[in-house]
């Protein structure tokens, strides 16, 4: 009988990181524009979706348009926070979002909510999202899925703002 060698390497690569990320879309089809992006969270290379909060409709909060559609979702990734945040917005491209001027109605955005335990200040990207804590519509779904990253006391500083279930998976 002969003995089996063990490797002991580590896999390539950096070890998986866990993130949150917040979707929302208030302009088109914007239900069928949120689920589609969370169904092509699985055909982004190097990441895998672990949890979906059900979808929420909410009034526009420090924007214009009609009501959106969010939802949050848990993805475990090998990439780094700016190579994820590049995977987030080709999807927000594909969803044929355009940009001019700040906090307009959208088809589709997808903002990283936080990144493992990182914490990133750069012109491009800030995790954890600075105003996460702000926004029910960003703390009720990831309290459904992440009950232990947010606390009553951020829910309740959010009550006021207008929140609804609309769909269960």
């Amino acid at each position: 009988m002969t003995q089996q060698q063990v490797s002991t390497t580590p896999e390539d690569g950096p070890a998986p990181v866990l993130a949150y990320v917040a979707l929302g879309a208030n302009l088109g089809d914007a239900r069928q524009t949120v689920l589609w992006a969370i169904s092509q969270f699985d055909g982004l290379a190097d990441v895998e979706l672990v949890a979906r909060s059900h979808l929420y409709r909410t009034e526009p909060v420090d924007a214009s348009g009609p009501d959106f559609i969010n939802a949050v979702v848990a993805v475990m990734t090998r990439l780094s926070a700016h190579a994820l945040l590049h995977q987030l917005q080709h999807l927000e491209q594909l969803a044929g979002r355009q940009r001019p001027y700040r906090h307009a109605p959208r088809t589709l955005d997808l903002d990283l909510l936080t990144f493992g335990e990182g914490r990133i200040d750069s012109p491009r990207l800030s995790v954890p999202h600075p105003r996460m804590g702000e926004r029910a519509f960003v703390l009720v779904p990831l309290a459904e899925i992440a009950p232990d990253l947010v606390g009553r006391a951020p829910l309740a500083r959010v009550q006021g703002q207008k929140i609804s279930r609309i769909q269960t998976f």
